[in-house]
């Protein structure tokens, strides 16, 4: 599996160490940059790209897996959230639950971190919990998840 990602010049760094961590971890990765650190970049012209990517990969129905980082991960799920079959999760707490429920019940493939609100170390523990927490498949919440791919389409 490719683990894809993006940032904006917040995430920059992070993303960064957690490219080294997944590919660690035995993943590969695909990197949508930024490649330096500009600080007046704009989180849409990254997030884009590399949602653009993955909801055409998902479409075709293969396993798709992203994370995204900005100072809140707020806007950058926005983003991520308005391409077909995206479904992106904020993680800027210390809740590491949240992750798993993500998952689990969501089927999230896309995990947005606010880095300025995550530590290194807790963000490689909630990627860790990410990669490797399967969706549950119960019933509702498939039924839920065709019901947002269909709006999104």
């Amino acid at each position: 599996m490719i683990v894809y990602f993006s940032s904006d010049h917040a995430g920059h760094e992070l993303r960064t160490q957690l490219i080294s961590y997944v590919e660690s971890l035995g993943y590969e990765t695909k990197d949508f940059g930024p490649q330096t650190y500009n600080e007046s970049d704009d989180y849409p012209d990254f997030i884009a790209p590399v949602s653009a990517a993955l909801s055409e990969k998902a479409q075709k129905g293969e396993p798709v897996l992203g994370i995204i980082l900005g100072g809140s991960g707020q806007g950058e799920a926005m983003v991520a959230n308005r391409f077909s079959h995206v479904r992106a999760g904020v993680f800027n707490c210390d809740n590491l639950e949240l992750i798993k429920l993500l998952r689990e019940h969501n089927d999230a493939n896309v995990l947005s971190f606010g880095a300025r609100f995550v530590s290194v170390e807790l963000a490689k523990e909630a990627t860790k919990i990410f990669l490797e927490t399967p969706f549950s498949h119960d019933p509702r919440h498939e039924r839920r998840i065709k019901e947002i791919d269909m709006e999104c389409e």
